[in-house]
């Protein structure tokens, strides 16, 4: 078991685009597994590659006792929207209201490289679509009307947490394209 620290907002990680997955190697296989320790020992409902301080494009998730993790998502939604309370672990303790697609079909592959599609609503798909903006640099504050958004970064200012830790940067180990390795 593996248990990471998870990042929290304010650390740069969490807001840049995260790197496609090219090798799917050990390595990656250690970082589904340590994603997957950390989410359960949380508890959270998912999280992604860039909360443990990874750029890459790779997130776990249990909902409804069903754990899965994907690589390189791509997603199609649904015209259909839910409105919910949303939490994130990188967010300690701050839930809001948001809004997402009701049901959501991702594309991607498993850490072997074999293709995956899942196709999930409510819950499920709240959670995919969540992890997926995580892997874009997205909070789901950002996704939050004005007079909300306001309010979630008041709170976040009060918080205990905020500003305590000094964030770090891990590199990926999987070639990034001709900037990367």
């Amino acid at each position: 078991m593996a248990i990471q620290p998870i990042r929290l907002f304010g650390d740069p990680v969490l807001r840049r685009r995260a790197n496609e997955v090219t090798d799917f190697d050990r390595e990656l296989r250690t970082l589904v597994q340590d994603l997957t320790d950390t989410m359960l020992d949380a508890p959270g409902a998912g999280l992604a590659a860039p909360q443990i301080g990874v750029s890459a494009r790779v997130f776990t998730w249990n909902v409804d006792g069903e754990l899965g993790h994907l690589v390189n998502p791509t997603l199609e939604l649904s015209e259909e929207e839910q409105l919910d309370l949303e939490g994130c672990l990188s967010l300690p303790e701050l839930t809001y209201e948001c809004r997402r697609a009701l049901s959501v079909v991702a594309h991607g592959f498993d850490m072997y490289g074999e293709p995956v599609t899942v196709r999930g609503s409510d819950f499920l798909a709240r959670a995919i679509q969540h992890e997926t903006d995580h892997l874009d640099g997205v909070l789901f504050i950002d996704k939050l009307d004005a007079e909300a958004r306001k309010a979630a970064m008041k709170e976040i200012r009060e918080s205990e947490w905020f500003g305590l830790e000094k964030p770090t940067v891990k590199v990926s180990p999987h070639p990034t394209g001709p900037f990367g390795r």
